[in-house]
């Protein structure tokens, strides 16, 4: 087994592994070549899944560098490609209900770098597809458990348990054990259809839902104040030209205000794909975040502060009372 890493990758997850690293940047195609060399299977699972990041770096790493690494497997003429891509570029689900991957893709309009990007990148796969490159593409949902050293789609857990998520939007999302992902993979590299693409989700999560299992879980009382979203980008823009990285995006708030509520019919039914309990992930990530940053990670039975508990209650109380009046 060959893992590509660049000078600057964390390595931890393959400390003990039997497999032969090499340094390769995606977006040069002399090192794509030479470490495509010898290869019958491949897993493309590099990519950046910042919501802060730009347009240009999204494009740049997502986009051109799957079309790269895609266009020299096909010279290559490696025998079967597992593309990662996301929920993102399937686009969040409507008002009500869930998506699956028959949706056309209409989440352009949201103006979001990440969810563009990926959307263009699946199309560069399903492009090589089409010119024959046995491709089989994986959509995973937010993936959660032990192993994130870049704190990409478990770092709300780490915020949360920091509390360090002084008030939040409505907003759901759906949540996937990272080990049933990559047995997810596995499958689809096996079972899955060329050309095809497989949602890797489980539980749909509203956000109050989720963090009151988080908190549950983990003893963290859970963030009090839920905003509307204008008063959330309002706040975001008012905090954004403070020193230091602020404690919220404007972008992130925008993406977590949609419904990413998905099902999995497809993987189960064709691949025979089987998600564990959607509870373990929390409790693993969790535990993990305890286990690497005990100091920073609040201890159970921390509570809010008592002005953000007050403003989240007098909220709640405005919000009720508007409900009777209408």
């Amino acid at each position: 087994m060959r893992v590509t890493v660049r000078p600057r990758s964390r390595l931890d997850n393959l400390a003990g592994l039997e497999v032969e690293r090499m340094e390769c940047d995606l977006l040069d195609r002399r090192q794509v070549r030479r470490a495509l060399r010898g290869v019958d299977r491949l897993f493309h699972c590099a990519g950046t899944t910042s919501l802060r990041a730009s347009a240009d770096t999204h494009f740049r790493v997502n986009v051109q560098g799957t079309r790269v690494l895609l266009e020299e497997a096909l010279l290559a003429g490696v025998g079967r490609v597992v593309h990662t891509s996301s929920f993102a570029a399937v686009g969040p689900a409507g008002a009500t209900g869930t998506a699956d991957e028959a949706q056309h893709f209409r989440a352009g309009r949201f103006g979001l770098p990440y969810v563009n990007a990926m959307h263009e990148a699946e199309g560069e796969a399903m492009r090589l597809a089409a010119h024959g490159l046995p491709v089989v593409v994986v959509n995973p949902t937010y993936v959660f458990g032990r192993g994130d050293v870049y704190r990409s789609s478990t770092e709300i857990v780490r915020r949360f348990l920091r509390r360090e998520i002084p008030a939040y939007v409505d907003g759901t999302i759906n949540v996937v054990d990272v080990e049933d992902v990559a047995a997810g993979h596995l499958l689809a590299d096996e079972l899955g259809e060329v050309g095809e693409r497989y949602l890797l989700g489980n539980r749909n999560f509203t956000l109050d839902r989720l963090f009151a299992d988080l908190g549950r879980l983990s003893g963290v009382e859970p963030p009090a104040v839920r905003l509307p979203l204008p008063a959330a980008i309002a706040l975001a823009r008012a905090v954004a030209p403070l020193p230091g990285a602020p404690a919220v995006h404007e972008t992130e708030l925008k993406g977590m205000a949609l419904r990413w509520a998905y099902r999995s019919t497809k993987a189960k039914r064709q691949l025979g794909w089987v998600p564990g309990p959607h509870e373990v992930c929390l409790e693993e990530t969790i535990a993990w975040y305890r286990d690497r940053e005990p100091l920073q990670v609040r201890a159970p039975g921390t509570r809010q502060p008592l002005g953000l508990r007050a403003t989240g209650f007098a909220l709640r109380r405005a919000s009720a009372l508007a409900s009777r009046m209408i």
